[in-house]
């Protein structure tokens, strides 16, 4: 980073780390960028990762000790897409164009290049900014997410069904996140709810109309079209990707990742045991851990 621009975010976000804010009671600033004004939190210093969210997910629906431990080696960003959570302005249901409005979003904090953790929708955010902006993203985390194309497993109806509840209770947690069956997964996900619901106003935020949904869904079904050509641009990207998996994901499968990863340059695939689409979530010490070895370790 070499603009003032940058060398002030770095001087605040500093300044942030050394007056002790955490994830859990970090503020929500707001940037302009284009016709909308996102919304982030900063937690941490050193590199840069910006954390691109699931659908329905806002800047309170990230686990805090996942972000906290990720923060103990980097600068940590989440942000909210715009029109969601504390954003506001025009949603896209195109990913290629929420991937354009991420890169302007890095540009308006002054950030040359960054990494970018995407989790399920978010994934596919992070893949399409990979691919359609090569060199700007320096690594990619994969967490929860799926490939562009036809995928080797569907949907489960369950997963769908509690998916489309307006507010969503620990038991559909359970299952949307987790590996219901595992004892040691529910109670993982009594925590991981303690801990994202400690911070107040948590259900306000989260999108829960049906044009809300649909919007979602339109995005993740032209990222599976991959009219863009997306697929094979992984094949050919430089990028180093880190996917990192549940062995329940009963929404987007570890096994949709069998037969690309391995044509990925620099694709590293981990699947977690008994957990579910939100791995950070059940193991975010070992997740951040993961993450934080990856970016430590891997040329980008």
């Amino acid at each position: 980073m070499k603009t003032a621009a940058a060398l002030a975010l770095l001087s605040l976000l500093c300044a942030c780390a050394t007056t002790g804010s955490r994830a859990a009671t970090a503020p929500t600033r707001h940037v302009q960028v284009g016709e909308a004004r996102i919304a982030y939190r900063t937690l941490g210093q050193g590199s840069p990762i910006l954390l691109a969210n699931r659908m329905r997910g806002t800047l309170d629906t990230w686990d805090p000790l996942f972000l906290d431990e990720l923060a103990r080696a980097h600068t940590v960003i989440p942000f909210d897409y715009p029109g969601t959570g504390y954003s506001e302005g025009p949603f896209s249901p195109d990913i290629g164009a929420v991937a354009a409005v991420v890169a302007d979003f890095a540009r308006a904090l002054g950030l040359e290049r960054f990494a970018l953790l995407g989790w399920s929708w978010g994934g596919l955010v992070t893949q399409a900014l990979v691919v359609d902006r090569p060199g700007l993203v320096t690594h990619a985390i994969l967490v929860g997410t799926t490939p562009p194309g036809e995928p080797q497993a569907e949907i489960q109806a369950v997963w769908r069904e509690r998916a489309l509840r307006p507010v969503n209770d620990l038991a559909d947690e359970e299952i949307l996140f987790f590996e219901p069956r595992s004892a040691a997964s529910r109670a993982a996900a009594k925590r991981s709810r303690e801990r994202i619901y400690a911070r107040p106003g948590v259900v306000e935020r989260i999108p829960a109309t049906l044009a809300e949904f649909q919007a979602f869904f339109a995005g993740a079904e032209g990222f599976r079209a991959d009219r863009a050509g997306r697929r094979e641009g992984l094949r050919r990207s430089s990028t180093p990707m880190l996917i990192l998996c549940g062995d329940n994901d009963t929404s987007v499968p570890a096994t949709n990742w069998y037969p690309l990863v391995g044509e990925i340059p620099k694709g590293h695939l981990i699947v977690l045991p008994e957990s579910g689409h939100g791995p950070q979530h059940q193991y975010p010490l070992l997740s951040a851990s993961h993450v934080t070895t990856f970016l430590r370790t891997s040329d980008g």
